[in-house]
């Protein structure tokens, strides 16, 4: 029987959903949502803010401050209120309100973003906030999400060794590119392996993280208005890109079979789905990593008249997606 006594000491680290009855290849899905965070974000938010403590960068007076679309902002909330400090999140208005609230009822500051920088996006704006704040106070600590070693390090340390563990025989992982932390944890750490597994990171599209045209993005969590310091794109060995209406169609399917996830989890399914069934016959031993499950999402991804207005009727088909993709 677990007993805790703060949120983060708790994590399901190994539970798998078996996609191929679903997606119709060999897909195994690994859950990263079965926490107090509720998302993989909770890894990296440890990460970072231990390091930080260690390096004697945040005292009790410290305020937290960071830049986040979601996931992280809830974790790091979490923790904050776990350990006593104050916390600033500077999110945009594509944050889901469910996302919002749960930062402020766990004791955080929200600051939402409603104008994109017209260079960089919503993510230069909100950077350029975060900067203005630890400029004009030196109480507050940005952890940098986006350059934080600490962010890659959580998933080489313990992401990638667990999905070692349960899958020896790995040929291909999937893993959707945000920050890039997961995916430059994940790859590195295979790179040093004893055989050798194919890294594909899934990206929306719209993002330019792997040099793309900009495009409006709607649905947080994957791809990035800026390309982000973390990425090593040597590490990875293809790249599929999933619009939002394929996301949108992958979250609905699994629903429609019980399981609800996030949009960053439909992209990441859609993406492998797509990259599988190219393989001309081959089944590889395949493995997805699903950052969040699908509550926050109820007023946006699952909620049907608003698919409708943006994306159109048949965002709404449950159809086997599909991406495009390219070698990295």
């Amino acid at each position: 029987m677990p007993v805790i006594s703060v949120p983060q000491d708790f994590n399901e680290d190994d539970l798998y959903v078996d996609l191929e009855g679903l997606v119709g290849h060999p897909l195994f899905l690994k859950c990263e949502g079965f926490n107090f965070a509720g998302s993989i974000k909770l890894k990296a938010a440890t990460e970072m803010i231990e390091a930080a403590e260690r390096d004697g960068l945040l005292t009790p007076d410290s305020v937290l401050v960071e830049s986040s679309s979601g996931n992280l902002g809830v974790a790091l909330s979490m923790i904050a209120a776990s350990r006593g400090y104050r916390f600033v999140c500077v999110t945009d208005s594509r944050c889901n309100l469910s996302t919002r609230l749960t930062m402020e009822a766990l004791g955080a500051e929200v600051r939402v973003i409603t104008e994109p920088d017209p260079v960089t996006g919503f993510l230069g704006a909100r950077i350029d906030h975060v900067r203005a704040l630890c400029a004009s106070d030196e109480r507050h600590v940005w952890l940098n999400q986006y350059a934080n070693p600490g962010n890659g390090l959580a998933h080489y340390r313990r992401t990638a060794p667990a999905i070692a563990r349960q899958f020896p025989d790995l040929d291909v992982l999937f893993v959707g590119a945000g920050t890039t932390g997961t995916l430059m944890g994940c790859a590195r750490w295979f790179r040093e392996w004893h055989r050798p597994v194919r890294i594909v990171a899934v990206d929306s599209v719209g993002s330019v993280t792997f040099g793309n045209a900009p495009a409006r993005r709607l649905i947080p969590g994957l791809g990035t208005s800026r390309r982000p310091e973390l990425l090593d794109e040597s590490l990875i060995d293809d790249v599929v890109h999933v619009s939002e209406p394929d996301t949108i169609r992958a979250c609905h399917r699994l629903a429609g079979r019980g399981f609800l996830f996030g949009g960053s989890t439909g992209t990441v399914v859609s993406g492998a789905t797509e990259w599988l069934a190219r393989q001309e016959g081959r089944k590889p031993t395949a493995v997805a990593i699903a950052p969040d499950l699908g509550e926050r999402y109820l007023e946006t991804v699952y909620q049907n008249d608003w698919v409708r207005h943006l994306y159109g009727e048949d965002a709404l088909d449950t159809q086997v997606p599909t991406a495009t993709s390219r070698a990295a």
